[in-house]
């Protein structure tokens, strides 16, 4: 059986490593020493350094080549402002977690924490405990008593710290961490949202089966499709790739091709072999977005692929393998697909096992302002240049935003645009009050012209054709309101406060959910049918 090969990732040590030319040999020093043990063959050696001691780091990987001619060495130069300051050490460290090509499959590793500043020994620490560093720690010694001062010892440290009580604190810390990288950094304040976030988090950490994500164009399925990708490769959980196809642009008969690739002279205009983004995506996340749109051929070569990790790209009798998770997204009702005949209903059960509705940005009012200001730093980092509104511009902002009158009908994609319009037009670097007053009427503008669609789509939604023809235009519109504050709301109470904001002080007892719940019932509707 072929044995696992042995990475040792350690900083060089200016002190320790040092040793007088003639009796350096007879000098314990850890990273030379390290190499010595007839039980423990180092494949690799990773050896961290500063430019500055590149002369000292030369002449350590030399003396382990000469007792270890096994070993690879490879001297990783980098630069620190000041191997005291955690921070700097910390980031650099994370750094080089980040863009190091673990393979975890075929090797095992190991952090020298002996070397380096007490700085440097606990930030390893910390980055192999939360698994950064996908590694044991390996600590080396002098055993004077053995007289083995220069080979030493080494004990190896496996950190599996779940079984200690006394660090619960910090796995829960690791798992708000982790909550926070999925929002993007964003203190979101909506209790709903960050639940929802909390469990995919948890769940995507532990299941590689398929997720499916729900919710309106523009809530940031595909944003969090990605940064689901980013958390477990930062986990060591997967090694590949992010692919992200809209399933809308997939027509005819390129759909497969670019799906599941072909060979040349499939088809015409086949000039060459294709691998397709399912390969793409091996040992990694296929993010399939819209995925409704889909065609029933692609949907039921997808199903085969999930279950087998095997499919044919088109023009080939020859199988390829492909062990992908895949991510869905749609703002469809697909259950509704399914009926209509629309998707496969097997591939509906496979891809079923985890699903999460995504909110749309009217439903979490409390999170809007978190949001101008990621997307204004944002802004500040593409454009280097920092913009910030004034108090009073950013009050009437908020107070418009959080309006019935702001329909975000693009959601996110919508505040974004309008925060780099805004931050665009602040040449002095302040948004002030004008350029907030004309935002909003651009706004106000550019949604006017969606609401007679609006009302339709969003009576097709809930009521039948031959009810809707038995209705007057004045009826039609006044009940597409009512839905659409409906569905701005969090519960039967909160839209009824909204629809009867003035009529309900002249009532001597205002039952505001129950005259909605009334008027729902006229037509034949139910607020859970609403909300669902």
């Amino acid at each position: 059986m072929h044995k696992r090969k042995i990475v040792v990732i350690g900083q060089l040590g200016t002190t320790l490593d040092r040793g007088e030319e003639e009796k350096r040999w007879s000098r314990w020093r850890p990273s030379v020493a390290l190499c010595q043990h007839e039980d423990l063959l180092i494949h690799r050696f990773e050896l961290i350094y500063q430019k500055k001691y590149q002369e000292l780091a030369e002449l350590i990987a030399k003396d382990i080549s000469y007792i270890s001619p096994e070993t690879e060495i490879n001297l990783i130069q980098l630069e620190l402002r000041d191997a005291w300051n955690f921070e700097d050490v910390f980031n650099q460290l994370l750094d080089f977690s980040e863009n190091y090509p673990f393979n975890t499959d075929k090797e095992d590793y190991y952090i020298h924490i002996t070397t380096g500043t007490h700085v440097t020994q606990i930030c390893q620490f910390l980055l192999t405990e939360a698994r950064y560093f996908p590694a044991k720690l390996i600590q080396t010694g002098i055993n004077k008593r053995k007289n083995l001062e220069a080979k030493g010892t080494y004990t190896i440290i496996d950190l599996d710290l779940s079984r200690y009580d006394k660090i619960a604190q910090r796995y829960a810390k690791k798992e708000t961490d982790e909550l926070h990288f999925l929002k993007s950094g964003i203190e979101t304040k909506n209790k709903a949202f960050n639940q929802l976030i909390s469990q995919i988090e948890k769940i995507a950490i532990h299941s590689k089966a398929p997720f499916l994500l729900m919710g309106p164009t523009g809530a940031g399925k595909s944003k969090l499709a990605r940064r689901i990708h980013e958390l477990k490769k930062l986990k060591g959980q997967i090694k590949g790739l992010f692919v992200e196809i809209n399933c809308a642009t997939l027509k005819g008969e390129m759909a497969a091709s670019t799906l599941f690739g072909h060979i040349k002279g499939s088809f015409t205009g086949a000039v060459r072999d294709r691998s397709g983004l399912l390969k793409e995506a091996d040992q990694g996340i296929l993010f399939l977005d819209e995925i409704g749109e889909l065609g029933l051929d692609e949907q039921a070569m997808l199903l085969k692929a999930l279950e087998e990790k095997t499919f044919l790209p088109v023009g080939s009798d020859k199988e390829i393998s492909s062990n992908f998770q895949l991510i869905a997204g749609t703002n469809k009702d697909l259950h509704e697909s399914v009926a209509q005949g629309l998707f496969r209903e097997d591939l509906m059960t496979r891809i079923n096992l985890w699903t999460f509705r995504l909110p749309a940005l009217k439903d979490r009012p409390e999170d809007i302002e978190v949001n101008i200001h990621y997307e204004l730093n944002k802004y500040a980092r593409e454009h280097g240049k920092k913009i910030t509104f004034n108090k009073e511009a950013l009050t009437k902002f908020l107070k418009f935003a959080r309006s019935l009158d702001a329909v975000w009908m693009a959601n996110f994609r919508d505040l974004n645009a309008s925060i780099i319009r805004l931050a665009t037009l602040s040449v002095q670097g302040r948004i002030q009050v004008p350029t907030v007053t004309e935002e909003i009427n651009r706004l106000k503008n550019s949604w006017r012209q969606f609401r007679p669609r609006g009302q339709t789509f969003i009576l097709n939604n809930y009521l039948s054709q031959d009810s809707l023809s038995k209705m007057d235009h004045i009826e039609k519109a006044q009940l597409a309101e009512v839905l659409r504050i409906c569905l701005q709301s969090n519960s039967l109470s909160q839209a009824g406060r909204k629809l009867f904001d003035a009529s309900r002080y002249k009532k001597k007892k205002a039952n505001d959910a129950d005259r909605l719940r009334k008027y729902l019932a006229k037509y034949s509707l139910k607020w859970q049918d609403i909300i669902h």
